[in-house]
Formats: structure tokens, sequence, C-alpha cells
């Protein structure tokens, strides 16, 4: 293991700075936004993106159903650029959400989007992309250059954004306060101990990532940042889905990262807690709430819906020393680049 700091653990280190930064210089971009939902009214709203992006858009799913009843529905990019399927989307927002901005399959699903009736809304750090050129409206990350390959604060400044965007849409002063103190509940969350969490973690040779709701998104996340930087096998579930199926694999030793944020669910998560550590498994939860088998707790924005993006910061500095205890770079995974120019 190398005493240098990676590039992961330096982004991860710059979300405050660049969620504060997004929130500042996009505050006229989320107003355009809730005026186009004001006047076009959609009925459903569609997302495409890939990978860490693809987790972005969920975490957005979930938070714009939850806030405002409107459907979201993630079109897979290969409609559009495999099979060339027409998309029927009067009077439909499409939200694509990437990094780059460069993937032609999603590029490809955007312009079909626009064919198909749909006002586009590109939400990307390169502003001068593919993408971004084509799109009706861009939502910049201002995330500057992202150097190493596991996504970081590309990922956290997407949440924010599509967060904010929620709460300008739906004009809820409870989930903008809490994207507000979105960057100082980041900063705080550098002093997090999750000690515990990557002492289980390293001798794993598989385990599960789950949470509902937005944190079900942010497990989705934590789940690839596990594959790409350390090679473990790890799989991501909703918590109440994980107690059909999946609970088979579940025995004593089984480690089981849970995103516990406090907001609806959180009674929900703790019984399922209860009921994985009966059964033996080794449940590490990451939440603003004590909960059995947590580390500290994680810095709260006031928002339970908006906490999983603290959480994730959170993970992200222990995975990366996970892989660095393992004798792995986590800037340079095997088999991985930077941009996947996937078709």
């Amino acid at each position: 293991m190398t005493t240098a700091q990676s590039l992961m653990l330096t982004e991860t280190n710059e979300s405050p700075a660049v969620v504060a930064a997004l929130l500042d210089r996009e505050a006229a971009v989320f107003a355009e936004i809730a005026r186009l939902f004001a006047a076009r009214r959609p009925t459903v709203v569609t997302t495409a993106a890939r990978g860490s992006s693809d987790h972005a858009a969920t975490f957005f799913k979930y938070l714009m159903e939850i806030r405002t009843g409107i459907p979201v529905a993630s079109i897979g990019p290969s409609v559009a650029s495999v099979y060339g399927a027409p998309l029927r989307l009067d009077d439909g927002v499409h939200v694509t959400v990437s990094q780059s901005g460069a993937s032609p399959d999603i590029v490809a699903l955007q312009a079909a989007a626009k064919r198909g009736g749909a006002v586009t809304v590109a939400v990307v750090n390169v502003t001068d992309s593919p993408l971004a050129r084509e799109a009706d409206l861009v939502l910049a990350l201002h995330a500057g250059a992202e150097r190493s390959v596991a996504a970081t604060k590309s990922f956290i400044a997407t949440g924010a954004a599509l967060a904010a965007m929620v709460a300008a849409v739906a004009g809820d002063d409870a989930l903008r306060h809490g994207v507000g103190a979105l960057p100082g509940a980041l900063a705080a969350a550098t002093a997090v101990d999750t000690t515990d969490i990557a002492d289980t973690l390293a001798v794993a040779t598989s385990f599960y990532t789950a949470g509902r709701g937005p944190g079900y998104a942010i497990a989705l996340e934590a789940a690839l940042k596990a594959k790409e930087t350390t090679g473990i096998h790890a799989e991501a579930f909703s918590l109440a889905e994980l107690m059909h199926g999946p609970l088979r694999l579940v025995g004593a030793g089984f480690p089981v990262v849970a995103f516990v944020p406090d907001d609806a669910a959180f009674d929900h998560n703790r019984q399922a807690l209860d009921r994985l550590a009966a059964l033996g498994a080794v449940a590490r939860p990451l939440s603003a709430s004590p909960l059995p088998g947590s580390g500290g707790a994680v810095p709260t924005t006031g928002s339970g819906l908006i906490d999983p993006l603290v959480s994730i910061a959170c993970y992200y500095r222990m995975i990366e020393a996970v892989a660095r205890r393992k004798g792995l770079d986590p800037d340079r995974p095997a088999n991985l680049s930077k941009v996947t120019a996937t078709t």
C-alpha cells in the first residue's frame, strides 16, 4: 500500500466546495426548470444514464416521485442506439445524466426523446460535450476535472443538482433547506469513523449493500464502487427485496452495509436490520441516527431524503481505504477507463 493520497480520496474531499459552487452558479437554471414543469405539466419524466450516473438518476426518481407524485421511468439507451425504436414522449421531459456527456448511446437516446416530443435536460459536467450541445436545457455540475476512474465528486454533485431540481419543481422548502445544508454536512463527514466497516469488508469476498427509497439508490452506487476499487463482489438490494430470495445467502458473518437515513422508511429498515442480525449477518449501517453495528453518526442535512449523499461520501473514504489495505490502486482499477463509449 502506498502512502500518497489517492485521487479518489482527494476528489471525494472536494465535494463540499463543488456542491456549494453548483448550487450558487445554477440557481437560474433551477428556476428555469421549475417554470418548464409548471408550464408543461408532464405526466411522466424519463431518464437515461449509465453507471454511477444511473444511480444518481435512481436517486432523482425517488425524490421526484416522493415529492411531486410524477412517475419517473428509465429508458435503456439501446432502445434508440441499437434498436432504433421511436419514442412517444409528447409533453414529456427527458433528463439525461452524464459526467462526460460523450457516450454515443445516451446522446442517441436524447435525440430520439426530442424527436418524440420531449423537452430535454442534460445534467452534465462537461458542458461542451455532444450531449450538452444538443440538449434544450443544460444543468452544469461544475465538478471540474475528475481524474480518478471511480467517480466520487461528480456523483455527489449530480445527486445534489438533481435534488435541487426536485426542490425547485416541487416548491419544497424543506428539501431546498436540506440541499443547502449539504456542503456543510459533507465537510463534517470527514470526521466519521468507518473503521468497523472497513475491517469487515477487508476480509470479505462478497457482501450486500442495501437501503430503501433514496437510500437504495446510494446502495447501488456503493456496490459498484466496491467492485471497481476492491474487486470484492457486492450486490445491492432494497431492504424490502433483501427479505425475499437474497436472504438465502445471509448467514453467520455475512456482511451487509445498509444506508438508513432518518426518513419515512427508518423503522422498516431497522426491523430489517434486526432480522439480518438474528440470522448472524454483520450489519453495518450508515445513518444519522444511532443503530446497532454503526460507527460514528453520519452528519445530517436536516432532511432524511438528502442525507444518503452524505453517507456515500463516508462510504467512498471507507472503500478507498479497503482498496489500499488490499494493495490495490483505487484510481486505476483493472479493465476500466474513465469514459466508456457504449453504443
